[in-house]
């Protein structure tokens, strides 16, 4: 299962307490295990980093115990990931839409045959875009207007597309223009730039891995120094000096491995 479906959350915006639940997309509750799991795997990296820096026991302890704010990094990537997916099922979403318009349905109707679509191709019935047309397509039955819906979705999700989607859309339907073509027009360019961004992702990828080799590089290479030639490295693990240095070369490759990270984050 994938880890973007694995929490759902009750909105401010529920009217009752036995109301339909939304995702916030801004917000992600990590479950007993994945926190346990993050902090686990953050504590042994980062005291197997500490002992091959110092070989001390104490040191690895004390940078082992900054893993106990892995879950709230861990919880970044994840609403980032979370929101990415929900972009890119958007863009497929509003294809099937623009299409169903296009044949002559109404924006109810429309909005029908793009979750039977999307059903199609997404089968998980937990999918994102799935949950928010099922909600959009229950909150119209119920009387709601779509603009609405498409508000909602837009202040929880904090997408610009879809929220630049919803403020043409309401625009639309509140001065009465030609709704097909300016779904159609909003559908192309919002489709042309999340084309754009994944060519930019898989261009990058590469990039961004072997930015990961390298960062861990200097790690291995000291490792492996300090267990097969212990004499060559006992200077560097004795006394102020060479702990100094030692602190100097962890504080110099956490700085790189942050502008790294920060140069890789493009966005379009």
């Amino acid at each position: 299962m994938g880890e973007v479906y694995m929490e759902l959350f009750i909105s401010k915006r529920a009217k009752t307490s036995k109301g339909p639940t939304f995702i916030q997309y801004n917000d992600y509750e990590m479950t007993t295990l994945e926190t346990a799991l993050t902090i686990l795997v953050a504590m042994f990296l980062l005291g197997g980093i500490g002992y091959v820096f110092y070989q001390h026991l104490i040191a690895a302890a004390f940078l082992a115990m900054l893993g106990l704010y892995a879950p709230r990094l861990r919880k970044k990537e994840l609403v980032i990931k979370r929101k990415s997916l929900l972009q890119l099922q958007f863009k497929q979403a509003l294809a099937s839409l623009s299409s169903a318009l296009s044949a002559g349905k109404s924006v109810e109707n429309a909005f029908q045959d793009t979750l039977i679509d999307l059903r199609l191709l997404y089968p998980d019935p937990r999918a994102l875009i799935v949950r928010e047309l099922e909600t959009i397509n229950r909150r119209i039955e119920n009387g709601e207007t779509i603009e609405l819906a498409l508000k909602d979705l837009s202040e929880r999700s904090q997408i610009d597309d879809i929220g630049q989607f919803t403020e043409v859309f309401v625009t639309c339907k509140r001065t009465g223009g030609n709704l097909v073509h300016v779904i159609r027009r909003t559908a192309s360019i919002i489709q042309e730039k999340l084309d754009i961004q994944q060519e930019i992702s898989v261009m990058m990828a590469q990039k961004r891995f072997e930015s990961r080799v390298l960062a861990f590089a200097p790690v291995i290479v000291i490792a492996v120094l300090s267990f097969s030639s212990p004499d060559y490295m006992e200077p560097i693990y004795q006394g102020i000096t060479g702990y100094l240095i030692m602190t100097v070369a962890l504080v110099v490759l956490l700085g790189c491995f942050g502008i790294t990270k920060m140069i890789m984050n493009i966005k379009v």
